[in-house]
């Protein structure tokens, strides 16, 4: 399935949720938000929204610093 990351066409596999996702790209248990066409997945539904051919995912980095 294709999929656009952050802007970028990106080929993935075996993707069904959104935590396939993240844990693809080897982001689990850091702090990041994710959308998904335009609308914020929360993370208590991130294991339940599925990604679809061509959907636009924004994955975010949360940076502490002071």
């Amino acid at each position: 399935m294709q999929l656009y990351i952050n802007g970028e066409a990106r080929r993935v596999d075996q993707i069904e949720s959104v935590a396939d996702l993240i844990e693809t790209l080897s982001l689990t248990g850091r702090r990041i938000a994710v959308e998904v066409n335009e609308a914020i997945v929360p993370r208590t539904r991130h294991a339940t929204t599925t990604l679809n051919e061509g959907d636009r995912v924004e994955i975010v980095h949360a940076i502490g610093g002071g």
